[in-house]
């Protein structure tokens, strides 16, 4: 073991971090955290950088790491912007609040990381298996690391990444310390809405008693914003529509719409953490992390088909008669501006809440006897998220007379053109809350109507999507020293996870409360003029508490309503044996780790299958469905090897080989399926269904990984990486042909033809592909170069991905912009991402300025028409961040610290766009957040 301990120290910085900003965690090992960190001196971003380098080398694996620069104190505003910093690893704005939520490593989707929290798998908020880190308060946390190589000791691990989350460890402080953080804010400034202002404040508390045995970490923080309007025009995917003017085709907007939102968010955070060690062969760490968050927005605007008031597949239950050009500028076979008559508007007003709570307990123990280390590590965690979508409609009220509709500046499909109307959408005495064009109306597989618009009203929606995660964690595992070969040591163990996700819908269409009239109209009540992105004044109202007051609720049920429901249990049992390498290979030391992995997966689900030839209406009695179970159970096989040569002069030459999974996501593993007639697009009749599938297998891949990096003492480094994935399977969602007869009963509807076999899509494990790429990274201090540059640096990264894998477009759900494509990129794939920071910090100054930036990627957002997620493409953007900061280190004032910060100077905006035309077809500004903040540790 001393020829161990000598090799390893080879590649080991002293590590310097800010109070509590050490890392606390063994890079060789997420459970091992009994690494002894040295003393910690220096503070604020330097420490904070030295600190991730001391890590980042010391690893056998290839990891980036991020620490805070003080107690409750990261970089960032939130985790998901301080990892996307990092080499490799980007992060998608969240398109309601413009901030950074979902990441991608090396230009996979967010699914494809595994998300840990004190080394174990958490529960997680969505259907899918991404965590949402913005449950994740960044005053909360010490420290994230990401591995981009796994080992056998790694569980949890993903395809693309782990991202390991972590909290203090209160022993690891040589004394008291408490911290306390208040920050205000304005948001949405330098835009044409309204600004929004905030609050976020934090509280941090450490301590050690009874001779630093027992040590107590507490941390608090509340965040309470809001919102800046944000104007959000949108042309339906740049939709265009023919119709004739004056004897020729024209081509006109297919339709218009867009709203201004404004968004209030709430959320409190809460971390505890006992540690208690009596000897140096005893350790018990008992952690809680609890968040809760609600989110509220309001949407106001207009929204209609512009070339038809009654396109050919409402015509069955349309009222209205077509509109007509009455006028027109034509270009090149374009109306750049013109008028049409008989045109109905939408005006909506709509609100989309959420709540979100989750819990995380964690008891951890750790042994030692002789040269036998051993852990015991339980874990508990649970999410639940509960939506609520309130949908109102407003406009012209049963068969009234439409209006004339003008507009200019239709350059393109991708415009955005200004409307005006001859109806006056901002008159109550007009516009009344109303089911304004029968969008209840539905029909039968075989095309006849079976709900009226008469019959069945819908002047709004309601809709309450629930999704609740509970996950159980054992982990058993012990190591010992080794003396056989290059093998300095073993370490084997066992962990077992249970996990119960269950989603939950409940839908139903707003009708006029007390009304027989089924195109009835209501008064809006207190409602206020605003003019629309569209350039239409309207009526706007909050809607809030309008059902049993204006409206009631008719509970609606339907296949894709019935598909929401399911729940899915996975049992993984996982055996692992890894051993700690130590040795020369031609002359170069070297160490790493080599191991295995063995997973069994028992998975199963309840959902429901149904026949839609069985539905005569949209309630649960007259569109049933029954209950389907269904399981299987497979075996995985994971082996690794992480090697790092010690090159000299602090130069160190890392490989690594692993095969590795990711899991398909939960909603694709619901049972059972809906089916019935399809005559759409003029093709044959025949069955057709689509459902999820029990019997997927996760993403797999071989992975190979190699990275030369160049240390410049404790201070700075430079690397370049390079990385390929062979992904032996992926899952898609393809058709193919299947016969139907066994779920066919004498009420079912079959084609003319009589045939029970069809077509059913469901997702399924298929061939992949590749997806290769390379990390150039430097971080310096300019004191290397000059003394006279002392306090200034430099953090500098660049990443290129290429994929060869081509999904078919039925395997993702997307909103407007790309339908017509027969096949779509990765999701979160962009080519390319730059990430650049220049700092200076010295005699209490800090002063930094930061860019993220990356290319068009296929980027995924919550579709709010059917609460799931969808797949849009977004195009690149570059964000731009300042922070400036003063810290008292001497004096009445010593430990207090202040902070300025202006976040996305640049006001760069969420675009989306269609990839076939490369127009926008989307756009929401978000406008400059400045921010301003006091600090306080004692």
């Amino acid at each position: 073991m001393k020829n161990f301990k000598t090799k390893r120290s080879l590649f080991a910085l002293a590590p310097v971090a800010a109070g509590c900003a050490v890392l606390l965690v063994s890079t060789s090992s997420v459970y091992a955290q009994d690494a002894n960190l040295g003393s910690v001196t220096v503070t604020g971003i330097r420490a904070a950088i030295e600190s991730a380098i001391a890590v980042k080398k010391g690893s056998d694996n290839i990891v980036e790491a991020v620490s805070s620069e003080d107690l409750g104190k990261l970089p960032d505003n939130s985790i998901a912007e301080s990892i996307s910093r990092l080499p490799g690893v980007s992060a998608q704005r969240n398109r309601t609040t413009g901030k950074a939520s979902d990441v991608s490593v090396r230009g996979m989707s967010p699914d494809f990381n595994g998300t840990l929290l004190n080394g174990r798998e958490q529960a997680t908020a969505g259907d899918a298996r991404g965590a949402s880190f913005d449950q994740f308060p960044s005053e909360l946390l010490s420290s994230v690391l990401i591995y981009k190589t796994p080992d056998a000791a790694l569980l949890g691990q993903g395809l693309a990444s782990t991202i390991d989350m972590r909290t203090v460890r209160p022993l690891d402080y040589k004394t008291r310390v408490l911290s306390a953080n208040y920050r205000k804010q304005r948001t949405g400034v330098s835009t044409d809405q309204d600004e929004g202002s905030g609050t976020r404040k934090s509280f941090s508390y450490v301590d050690q008693f009874m001779d630093r045995t027992i040590g107590v970490a507490l941390g608090f923080t509340q965040m309470k914003e809001e919102g800046a309007a944000s104007g959000n025009p949108n042309n339906w995917g740049g939709w265009s529509i023919t119709r004739q003017f004056n004897g020729q085709d024209v081509k006109i907007p297919g339709g218009m719409g867009g709203d201004i939102s404004q968004t209030d968010q709430e959320r409190k955070g809460v971390m505890a953490v006992l540690q208690f060690k009596p000897s140096a062969n005893f350790e018990s760490t008992i952690d809680f992390f609890s968040s809760k968050g609600s989110t509220f927005q309001k949407a106001t605007g207009i929204e209609a088909n512009v070339g038809a008031n009654c396109p050919g597949e409402l015509s069955n239950f349309c009222y209205d008669a077509p509109s007509v050009i009455t006028a027109a500028t034509v270009v090149n076979g374009r109306a750049e501006s013109g008028t049409i008559n008989n045109w109905k508007g939408v005006v909506r007003n709509h609100t989309y809440g959420e709540s979100d709570e989750f819990e995380s307990y964690g008891w951890n123990n750790k042994f030692t006897l002789g040269n036998w280390k051993s852990t015991v590590d339980y874990g508990h965690s649970k999410s639940l998220r509960v939506g609520g979508r309130l949908e109102t409609t407003a406009g012209l009220p049963g068969s009234g007379t439409g209006g004339n509709l003008s507009w200019t500046g239709y350059t393109s499909d991708g415009a955005f053109p200004k409307f005006t109307s001859s109806v006056n959408y901002a008159d109550a005495s007009v516009i009344k809350l109303t089911d304004v064009f029968g969008w209840s109306g539905n029909t039968d597989s075989n095309g006849n109507v079976i709900l009226d618009a008469k019959t069945t009203p819908q002047a709004g929606y309601a809709a309450q999507p629930t999704v609740e995660d509970k996950l159980d964690t054992l982990r058993l595992s012990t190591k010992t020293a080794w003396t056989a070969g290059p093998v300095a040591a073993v370490e084997f163990g066992f962990n077992y996870s249970d996990r119960a996700k269950h989603a939950e819908a409940n839908e139903g269409r707003l009708v006029i409360k007390g009304s027989t009239d089924p195109f009835a109209g209501a008064t809006i009540p207190g409602g206020s003029v605003v003019t629309s992105t569209s350039g239409i004044p309207i009526l706007s109202w909050n809607p809030a508490g309008s059902v049993g007051t204006i409206y009631d609720i008719a509970a609606k049920v339907d296949a894709p309503i019935w598909a929401k429901i399911w729940t899915v249990k996975e049992k993984v049992t996982t055996g692992f044996v890894k051993g700690d390498l130590d040795g020369d290979l031609f002359g170069l030391p070297y160490v790493g780790n080599v191991g295995m992995q063995w997973v069994n997966t028992d998975q199963s689900s309840e959902g429901f299958q149904q026949d839609k030839s069985k539905c005569s209406g949209n309630t649960a009695t007259t569109c049933p469905a029954s209950a389907v179970t269904a399981g299987s159970t497979y075996n995985d096989f994971l082996p690794s090897l992480n090697m790092s040569f010690n090159l000299g002069g602090d130069q160190v030459l890392r490989l690594g080989v692993a095969r590795v999974m990711a899991r398909a996501n939960m909603s694709d593993m619901r049972p059972g399926f809906w089916f019935g007639v399809d005559n759409a697009g003029g093709s044959t009749p025949m069955l057709k269904g689509e459902g999820g599938n029990i019997n997927l297998e996760p993403f797999r891949a071989n992975s190979f990984d190699l990275s030369y990096e160049k240390y410049f003492g404790k201070k700075g480094y430079f690397s370049a990486a390079a990385f390929y994935k062979n992904l032996n399977s992926y899952i898609y969602k393809i058709g193919q042909t299947f016969d139907f007869s066994p779920y066919v009963t004498a009420a079912t509807v079959l084609p003319a033809s009589g045939s029970k076999v069809g077509l059913l899509t469901v997702p399924r494990n298929g061939e992949g592909g590749r997806i290769s790429g390379y990390e150039l990274a430097l971080s310096v201090p300019f004191s290397m170069a000059s003394d006279m540059l002392n306090g200034f640096g430099a953090q500098v990264n660049f990443s290129n991905t290429d994929s060869a894998i081509s999904i078919p477009s039925a395997s993702v759900t997307t909103v407007a912009g790309g339908g017509n494509l027969t096949s779509v990129e990765m999701p979160g794939l962009s080519r390319q991402v730059t990430n650049l920071k220049f700092y200076y910090e010295s005699n209490g100054w800090q002063l930094a300025v930061s860019q993220r930036r990356r290319s068009d990627f296929l980027g995924s957002v919550i579709d709010v028409t059917n609460d799931q997620r969808a797949f849009t493409y977004i195009r690149g953007e570059a964000v731009t961040d300042l922070q400036a900061g003063y810290e008292f280190n001497s004096g009445y004032l010593k430990g207090l610290s202040l902070l300025l910060q202006a976040n996305n100077v640049n006001n760069s905006k969420f675009e989306q766009y269609d990839p076939k035309t490369g127009e926008t077809t989307q756009s929401t500004q978000y406008g400059k957040t400045y921010l301003m903040g006091l600090n306080y540790k004692f």
